[in-house]
């Protein structure tokens, strides 16, 4: 029974921490708006400037972006058809967890009778965890109206070393921008 145990806690908690890693992303866009005529870009920087982060993490979204706009045809210009915005949220996140190895009699929960017996491995933990939420915003440059908005939340965590925050930034703007251009035959 303790090799089961071995083997399943540390399954569990890749399986957990795996979860924890991944972005889940929501997208929006204007069904009127012709994603085809945009061709280039610039940061929108009433927006940026609103934003409540560090600005050494708005460098590193704004590099982020830059590269996924190039990497997709996008130019960087004075003139744009688009002006990127960004804004972010973050929320602390409670989990409980309850242990019920073992119970009492055969009525609780157990693995073998062997382990069944008043607070065998009875006991619960909490821990916290910030998930934060970044949102792109593509604004018609022209009609200064928003035609896609992206949004990617995911755990952040405490990340002290530079090059896995960077990682995890670009993670974020990548798993986002995947969602642009909305699919034309969903528009029809």
């Amino acid at each position: 029974m303790k090799t089961i145990k071995t083997l399943v806690m540390p399954m569990l908690a890749v399986l957990f921490l795996s979860a924890c890693s991944s972005v889940k992303v929501l997208s929006d866009y204007d069904r009127q708006a012709n994603f085809n005529e945009y061709k280039s870009y610039a940061f929108y920087k009433t927006g940026i400037d609103k934003v409540q982060i560090s600005d050494l993490d708005k460098k590193r979204i704004l590099r982020a972006i830059e590269a996924e706009m190039s990497q997709r045809g996008f130019v960087k210009s004075e003139n744009p058809d688009l002006l990127v915005s960004i804004f972010t949220k973050e929320k602390e996140q409670v989990d409980i967890y309850n242990n019920y190895w073992g119970g009492y009699g055969y009525y609780g929960w157990g693995w073998s009778p062997y382990y069944w017996g008043p607070g065998y491995g009875r006991g619960a933990y909490a821990s916290t965890r910030t998930e934060g939420s970044l949102y792109i915003d593509l604004i018609d440059a022209d009609s200064k109206e928003l035609v896609w908005q992206g949004k990617g939340v995911g755990n952040l965590g405490n990340i002290e070393n530079i090059e896995k925050k960077e990682e995890r930034i670009r993670e974020f703007v990548s798993e986002i921008l995947m969602q642009y251009p909305p699919n034309q035959v969903a528009a029809r």
